[in-house]
């Protein structure tokens, strides 16, 4: 049986952290992440990805980091993780090294610097500048 894709439930999460519930972001920073009793490799690094994604979003958005996102279960990766499709090019890891915050490389994770844009803020921004 083929496991789940992350992409829906971290796109879920999205739309509720920045649209649907911006209020209740401490709530919904609260639990950890429950990986399969045996996890792949790939279930395991995008475990860790979103314990470095909810240290990311907390110091952006100067809330308090969950307890759960410093357990050994989240530990740094033991081997980088360039998260693109032509990762491969050394000129892309490169980019992906120079561009990646600090609360991702920490996990040894290079995913850039646009993996959390805000839309709703993007919009907002946008709409100021056109109104000046």
């Amino acid at each position: 049986m083929r496991r789940a894709e992350p992409w829906l439930p971290l796109g879920n999460f999205m739309n509720d952290f920045f649209g649907n519930y911006p209020d209740e972001r401490p709530a919904l920073l609260q639990d950890p992440i429950q990986e399969p009793a045996e996890p792949t490799e790939d279930e395991h690094r995008w475990a860790v990805f979103c314990a470095a994604s909810v240290e990311y979003l907390c110091q952006k958005y100067d809330l308090e980091i969950p307890a759960w996102v410093t357990e050994l279960a989240y530990a740094p990766l033991p081997e980088p993780w360039y998260h693109s499709k032509m990762a491969f090019k050394p000129a892309v890891q490169a980019r992906l090294e120079r561009e990646t915050p600090a609360a991702f490389t920490r996990y040894n994770i290079y995913c850039g610097n646009r993996v959390f844009v805000n839309k709703y803020e993007l919009a907002a921004e946008l709409r100021e500048r056109q109104s000046a």
